[in-house]
């Protein structure tokens, strides 16, 4: 196994013990798998972990005075909203073992892709009378660990929001809208929203239970995710510039538009398929509709 070679020396891996993240539910804590696969934008997360961490053997075996202020800091990213933040910081002044308590709660609404969870020990504030192989400058890395959890619901992985429309420039009666900004390139998270009317209490409703949905809510919710492939795709086929060899970036609307057409066209060509649209829109609306699988509910 590789390890990251740093110019000051560092605490022993024993000095910190870590153990796992943990997801907090209705049920009681668990611990925090590698995937959860039945989430969606409407669903936060609530994580915990315990650290103990050894301040006396991390001071001396970094080289640091007995009074350098230690830090304990959590960082969450997820890749696919592009988003990131601090979780908790936690100064650690005294001696002896502390015992700090990690408690990270995250609105669903900011995640998507992979969820990264960084937890590092580092130098709290400068110390200019510090060894020349310690470290001395503020957030110096002494100790780090990396756990990743990949969100991967069924929902369209994009945000939403239940708004009403009698304040906006939509229809007053129209039950939801994808609202699609930025070029292929940009993050899929800051280009795609999806938009519920309150007012249509039916639709609002849906979402609310989407969760454990009722089977009218599954029809519902069928009927918004089959309109939502319909607009991303005619949005997608819209742009001269999606193609098979386009190489967008990971987490970018192109490479999403990319992976659903994919899953919606398997073994189909997105010139035969664009083609097929601008020739015969009505049979490709049928193509789209099967391939969806409207209203086929559990």
């Amino acid at each position: 196994m590789s390890r990251r070679v740093l110019p000051y020396r560092i605490p022993t891996e024993d000095v910190i013990t870590a153990e796992t993240w943990l997801l907090v539910t209705e049920d009681g804590d668990v611990v925090m798998p590698e995937a959860l696969p039945d989430w969606d934008y409407q669903m936060d997360l609530h994580l915990r972990r315990t650290i103990r961490v050894d301040l006396d053997r991390a001071r001396s075996q970094s080289g640091l005075p007995e009074d350098t202020a230690l830090m304990l800091a959590a960082v969450w990213t997820a890749t696919g909203s592009n988003l990131s933040g601090p979780a908790q910081h936690v100064r650690l002044s005294e001696g002896g073992t502390r015992v700090v308590e990690i408690d990270v709660r995250l609105r669903g609404a900011d995640l998507g892709g992979l969820l990264l969870l960084d937890t590092a020990l580092v130098l709290a504030e400068r110390r200019n009378d510090a060894r020349p192989s310690s470290p001395r400058r503020a957030g110096s890395v002494l100790w780090s660990d990396r756990e990743a959890l990949r969100l991967q619901g069924d929902a369209p992985q994009f945000p939403m929001a239940v708004i009403d429309f009698t304040r906006t420039s939509f229809p007053d009666d129209a039950a939801w809208h994808l609202q699609i900004t930025g070029g292929l390139e940009s993050a899929t998270m800051g280009s795609l929203l999806l938009l519920v009317n309150e007012r249509n209490t039916i639709t609002a409703t849906a979402f609310e239970n989407a969760g454990k949905p009722r089977q009218v809510d599954r029809i519902v919710l069928s009927a918004v995710y089959a309109d939502a492939a319909r607009i991303l795709i005619e949005h997608a086929l819209n742009n001269d510039d999606f193609a098979e060899d386009a190489g967008f970036p990971d987490g970018s609307l192109g490479a999403t538009l990319l992976s659903l057409f994919d899953q919606l066209f398997s073994g189909q060509s997105i010139a035969d398929v664009r083609l097929r649209r601008r020739q015969s829109p009505a049979l490709f609306a049928s193509d789209l509709q099967a391939a969806v699988k409207i209203f086929e509910v559990s």
